[in-house]
């Protein structure tokens, strides 16, 4: 299984990035796929994850209303599109994918390589 994330950079306060991530080696839509974020000195944090078929997602608290998951199931890729970003937002951001259902607790089993969002104030 490979996941293969894209998109990050330097953005300054205020700015949108669209990170993307591309899966292989595994059944994209039997799979939920999340959205993780590490930033130095700190744990690494769950940002957002959508199910199988898009129809359901979820956010962390500090994320909600200004960044949006998607997937496309026909090119096994998913999304995030990061709006109004803030310096906190500075991390490197994986995605990562469950084959465990919505419903009830998932552990994510593959991780991709991460890539680097730099928010400057």
């Amino acid at each position: 299984v490979q996941l293969q994330a894209s998109g990050g950079g330097l953005v300054q306060a205020g700015g949108s990035l669209r990170l993307s991530c591309a899966a292989s080696g595994l059944i994209f839509d039997r799979n939920v796929m999340g959205w993780f974020r590490h930033a130095p000195g700190k744990e690494r944090e769950f940002v957002a994850d959508i199910s199988w078929s898009g129809g359901a997602t979820k956010y962390a608290d500090s994320v909600k209303g200004r960044f949006t998951i998607s997937r496309d199931n026909a090119r096994n890729t998913v999304y995030l599109q990061m709006n109004s970003l803030k310096p906190e937002d500075t991390a490197v951001y994986y995605c990562a994918a469950s084959a465990d259902s919505w419903f009830g607790s998932r552990r994510y089993d593959y991780w991709g390589q991460g890539t680097l969002v730099t928010v400057s104030s």
